[in-house]
């Protein structure tokens, strides 16, 4: 993976029966700066954190999340969803500098 902020990694069940219940996990690479933190020479470092990630499963939302500064760098989800249909999950998010990152996988429901 890249050292660059918001690059992400999502790991979903390549196949899952109809019904069942899956976990979604995501890794996101990002320093997630609080904004207390000093440089060498005591100036403030510049709050940048990620505030916005958005789930969706083949379109749809299932999952929002607004994030605050409490937030550990390099910060790691995890959440359920159904299996309803083939489809794709794909994870966007925003951080306050603006940068926006996306990953995706696929699900094929049997």
């Amino acid at each position: 993976m890249s050292e660059a902020p918001g690059i992400g990694r999502i790991r979903v069940p390549p196949r899952a029966r109809r019904g069942e219940v899956v976990e979604i996990r995501l890794l996101i690479q990002h320093p997630m700066e609080n904004g207390f933190r000093r440089d060498t020479l005591g100036r403030a470092v510049a709050k940048n954190i990620i505030h916005r990630l958005v789930a969706r499963y083949d379109g749809r939302e299932i999952l929002r999340a607004e994030l605050g500064s409490g937030i550990a760098a390099n910060p790691y989800f995890a959440f359920f969803t159904r299996a309803t249909a083939s489809g794709r999950i794909e994870i966007d998010w925003e951080d306050d500098a603006g940068v926006r990152g996306s990953v995706g996988a696929a699900i094929e429901v049997t």
